[in-house]
């Protein structure tokens, strides 16, 4: 022991019990009642956006039918979130070449072809596209194999 090192007995008594304090994983009902709504709110607003169109709208922008949409929107290769109207409403970004090629690659990387999950995706910023979302990557250029990547990774 040097003249910088306290005794053994002196370093023990600065130390205090820890107390172990048990938290509730869950969220309470205000909670989850609170984010229930603003998840309603944000699908209501998203739907509601102007870049949002409707699947015979669509069809016309494609050059195909409203059934054929539908398919596509089936099988993950058309994004297609459902309204409380009962419709159907469609980005229209998705139909530009550099995102439209890769949509049913996501959808499987993603494990899911549900519009929302792949919408999320393709909008949410990421931290690997230095904060770009995947969908304004994809139209800047980054390669289909790098979003390709990410939803795999996401999708697990």
């Amino acid at each position: 022991m040097n003249a910088l090192t306290p005794p053994l007995s002196v370093a023990f008594d600065a130390v205090k019990p820890r107390r172990f304090v048990t938290v509730d994983p869950y969220a309470s009902e205000a909670q989850t009642t609170a984010l229930l709504r603003r998840g309603a709110e944000y699908r209501i607003h998203r739907i509601n956006a102007s870049d949002m169109i409707t699947t015979d709208e669509a069809a016309l922008l494609s050059g195909t039918s409203r059934v054929t949409i539908n398919a596509w929107i089936k099988s993950g290769r058309c994004i297609g979130v459902a309204h409380s109207r009962g419709g159907i409403k469609i980005p229209k970004w998705q139909f530009e070449p550099s995102v439209f090629h890769v949509l049913q690659a996501v959808s499987e990387a993603l494990g899911s072809t549900d519009g929302w999950t792949v919408l999320s995706f393709l909008e949410t910023p990421h931290v690997a596209l230095a904060g770009l979302a995947p969908r304004i990557a994809l139209e800047q250029g980054t390669t289909r194999q790098r979003i390709l990547e990410l939803a795999a990774a996401e999708g697990q």
